[in-house]
């Protein structure tokens, strides 16, 4: 029997007790895992949805991360939404240990826990068999200043040094994750969090990977980011500086979020925020495929997909 054959004679009981859908931004990823989560409560399975997007860990943060509202979970419990502050400086290492024991709640009690999200590395921490480490507060601050002083080079030669594949990896115009990445490096005790060429998994999981043709990929992207704005992100993002967005070392940092905060200063447009945006998007879509890809997964091709037909996909992941 072929892989798809044996799916496809699968019933609820069969599956693991932990599904992972993941894949680029735009990809219908909540709409999947809804579908499952339903299709396994109404199969008598319960199961319980734990977000994996970094940026919808932040309370406020709703439009520019596309955050579903409690309505729109149609009854299905949510982990991992609105547990910081915007002020808060997301953790992979506290996520992976909160995550996991939502996980561990929820498959206890005989349930199904449905991992959902893009941020590849907050994903890889749930699933795979990662060691994260903590930070140097001394050592972050004398790097944050170099940077501040001398830019992004002089780091990034000094993470070449120390670890080569980091280098490779590191998103240089992103000072966060650039200091972070040579803090990590400069700890030899440590073990740097990126994803090893065969991780080992956490416990059994069926992972299903999102595919979706680049144009039409694109396309969304754009009409999504115009869509953000004109349903008010910028008016969202102007209610959360009194809650100290501006503040928020990595909150303030998101993408659309950093946009709507141009505009708010008068740097750009909102024509021009969009651009930007869906340009930023696009660069991160692309980041996540190329992060997902490493992943031995169910690929699913979502491409010309509408909300039914997302639905109709996922009900032939839980038949």
């Amino acid at each position: 029997m072929s892989g798809a054959e044996a799916a496809a004679a699968a019933t609820p009981d069969d599956l693991p007790d932990l599904i992972a859908v993941v894949g680029a931004t735009g990809t219908g990823k909540s709409e999947v895992a809804l579908t499952i989560a339903e299709h396994l409560r109404d199969a008598g399975r319960p199961a319980e949805i734990v977000n994996a997007d970094a940026m919808q860990l932040y309370r406020g943060m709703d439009i520019g991360t596309a955050k579903l509202s409690e309505d729109e979970r149609r009854g299905i419990v949510h982990h991992q939404l609105d547990v910081l502050d915007v002020t808060d400086e997301a953790s992979v290492a506290a996520y992976q240990r909160d995550a996991r024991a939502d996980v561990e709640r929820i498959t206890a009690g005989g349930g199904t826990a449905v991992l959902v999200g893009g941020s590849g590395l907050y994903v890889s921490a749930v699933l795979f068999d990662l060691a994260f480490p903590g930070t140097d507060p001394e050592l972050r601050a004398e790097l944050e200043r170099e940077h501040a002083e001398h830019g992004p080079n002089a780091l990034l030669a000094r993470l070449r040094a120390l670890d080569p594949a980091a280098a490779a990896d590191v998103d240089v115009r992103n000072p966060r994750r650039l200091v972070r990445a040579v803090e990590i490096a400069s700890r030899s005790e440590v073990v740097t969090p990126r994803l090893p060429s065969a991780p080992r998994p956490w416990r059994a999981a069926r992972v299903v990977h999102l595919h979706r043709e680049r144009s039409e990929l694109v396309a969304s992207l754009h009409a999504r980011a115009a869509r953000m704005f004109r349903d008010g992100l910028v008016d969202e993002v102007d209610a959360l500086r009194a809650d100290g967005l501006e503040q928020g070392r990595t909150a303030r940092a998101a993408i659309g979020y950093s946009q709507a905060l141009d505009v708010l200063h008068g740097r750009a447009t909102s024509e021009e925020a969009v651009d930007a945006t869906a340009v930023a998007t696009r660069k991160y879509a692309r980041r996540q495929v190329s992060w997902f890809k490493r992943y031995d997964a169910e690929v699913l091709d979502v491409s010309g997909t509408d909300v039914a037909g997302l639905r109709a996909a996922a009900r032939r992941i839980v038949p």
